[in-house]
């Protein structure tokens, strides 16, 4: 059986000021405990190696989220001594997650690596899947034809509300609602901070930190052929 690979962002600090930031805790683990039950999983980082943790994430975390996070093996493969891309088969993968925290909006986007592997992903069947500010590792993602990948697709992720809501409207590089639209997506909102996905063939986007057992749970079945 084909596993599922999470992706993850080695990003520490905005680059506006030196605010800590880092992987959204509950974006990993809540997938993770729905999708391991089924599959196996490995961890991707855009260099490898240590994943820091987003410090207004862990205010939100609730006790599945610290048991996870307390498990050795979690500790070790997902925030300790991720994989590097370069460790990475795409073959061996049924899916591609994006995980979110803002730190991926530094190192998702422009990382040839991770596109790479994500595209023989989709190429090969596969799906691409993405939570939050996860978003912005799809949207660069080209098909066999070197469109966007996302273009004419319904999606959703970490909408430009949520945004100015969180007070981080200042911090980012650009918005993901406004990138993934300038790239022709067909972008899909609820009310903010409420759970919402979308599947959209083989994509699967889920819009906010509320939103990752939505995205499992519908991959799971899109994977079993129920949905």
């Amino acid at each position: 059986m084909k596993k599922i690979l999470v992706v993850l962002t080695n990003t520490t600090q905005f680059t506006k000021k030196p605010e800590a930031t880092g992987l959204w805790l509950g974006e990993a683990t809540e997938f993770v405990d729905l999708v391991s039950s089924h599959y196996q999983l490995d961890y991707v980082s855009p260099k490898g190696g240590y994943v820091p943790l987003d410090p207004r994430g862990m205010k939100y975390a609730d006790q599945a989220a610290l048991e996870r996070y307390q498990d050795p093996d979690f500790q070790r493969r997902a925030l300790t001594a991720s994989l590097a891309p370069g460790e990475i088969n795409p073959t061996d993968y049924a899916a591609i997650y994006y995980t979110g925290g803002h730190g991926v909006m530094f190192d998702f986007p422009e990382n040839a690596a991770l596109q790479t592997i994500a595209q023989q992903i989709y190429a090969s069947g596969g799906y691409v899947t993405s939570v939050c500010h996860g978003i912005a590792g799809l949207l660069n993602l080209r098909d066999d034809q070197g469109h966007y990948l996302i273009a004419g697709r319904h999606l959703t992720g970490f909408t430009t509300q949520e945004e100015i809501l969180s007070q981080k409207r200042g911090l980012v590089p650009f918005l993901n609602e406004k990138e993934a639209a300038a790239r022709g997506a067909l972008f899909e909102k609820k009310l903010p901070f409420r759970p919402f996905a979308v599947k959209d063939g083989r994509l699967i986007t889920g819009q906010n930190p509320w939103s990752p057992k939505s995205v499992a749970t519908t991959l799971i079945k899109a994977l079993a052929g129920t949905n």
